[in-house]
């Protein structure tokens, strides 16, 4: 999903009415996808006991009907997770306004779920914006959480009406490196929204922190759904520090370290083959934990593999 956002950032949009194809009655099924000689399996791999092989943000050729199979490295498609809003593009930003969401994925994602009871169907996370991109920012820890409520709002009313299965949305915190706001305003205070211009630096953890708790509230209090956090102990930590701001012992987690662009062999479990290569979460918790649910094991955090973002999937803790 970072690196995605950094080719999506210079003109890769994708339009609001594909958004609006992901809608699926409950027995629907969806048509197959022509399969193109690019997308042939490079490895057939089993992603270990409990476990799914998904995908996230930008298209990818998905291989196969009824079931619909995980594009190049094999097994069936257990999951999709696409963008259901960001913060620049709600603010009208002329760069970083991008919407990362593959309409065909969605339906094909959540054709196997309904009709083969396979995966997790589609997830959504929302491209957080920090308190130092508020339009009203104060400094204080009340209209930081506003401003998390605000887009938690947002959020649940780009996904109103249509068919998202997966129950838990994830808030996307991370230090993106693109325009208008390279740390998407967690760090740094900027004159305006979309500007670019940094009018203070450094931001209090606590501040930081009630911003998602703003977010997490509003999910929780105005819908059905669970609050992760898709991010990376090293972006985790540069912007909530490692005291008690930054522990999240009881929510879901969603991580992007360590990533490979190899993909054969898949990840297993949450390791690479290999006890070197294996998922670091962040907030306190660890693989371990009952709300560690996801791993961006390639394509994500700026690692190339010339397809795009793949995803191990812990669909056992969800059940």
């Amino acid at each position: 999903m970072r690196a995605l956002s950094r080719r999506l950032s210079i003109g890769l949009f994708a339009t609001a009415a594909a958004v609006g194809s992901l809608v699926i009655p409950a027995a629907a099924s969806v048509a197959a996808t022509t399969v193109t000689a690019s997308t042939a399996a490079v490895a057939a791999d089993s992603p270990g006991t409990g476990f799914g092989y998904g995908t996230d943000s930008a298209s990818m050729t998905v291989t196969g009907s009824n079931p619909y199979k995980e594009p190049v490295i094999g097994g069936n498609y257990a999951g999709y997770m696409g963008m259901a809003g960001n913060w620049a593009r709600w603010a009208g930003c002329k760069t970083g306004n991008f919407l990362a969401w593959a309409p065909t994925n969605a339906n094909q994602a959540n054709a196997n779920y309904v009709n083969s009871k396979i995966g997790v169907g589609v997830g959504v996370y929302w491209y957080m914006g920090g308190p130092g991109v508020d339009p009203h920012w104060n400094g204080t820890t009340t209209e930081a959480a506003n401003w998390g409520a605000r887009q938690a709002a947002q959020t649940l009313a780009g996904i109103k009406g249509r068919y998202i299965p997966y129950p838990v949305i994830w808030a996307d915190i991370e230090l993106p490196q693109i325009a208008p706001a390279p740390d998407n305003g967690w760090n740094n205070v900027y004159t305006s929204l979309c500007s670019g211009q940094v009018k203070q630096t450094g931001i209090p953890a606590s501040v930081d922190r009630a911003e998602f708790n703003g977010f997490a509230a509003y999910i929780t209090a105005h819908s059905t759904y669970k609050v992760g956090v898709y991010s990376s102990p090293h972006d985790w930590t540069t912007i909530f520090g490692t005291g008690a701001d930054s522990m999240i012992p009881n929510t879901y987690e969603w991580t992007y370290e360590p990533e490979t662009s190899h993909l054969s062999p898949g990840a297993a479990g949450w390791c690479l083959h290999t006890v070197t290569a294996c998922a670091q979460f962040f907030g306190g918790q660890t693989s371990a934990s009952k709300y560690t649910l996801m791993w961006q094991w390639s394509g994500g955090g700026g690692v190339r593999n010339g397809y795009g973002d793949f995803d191990q999937i812990n669909i056992a803790r969800l059940k």
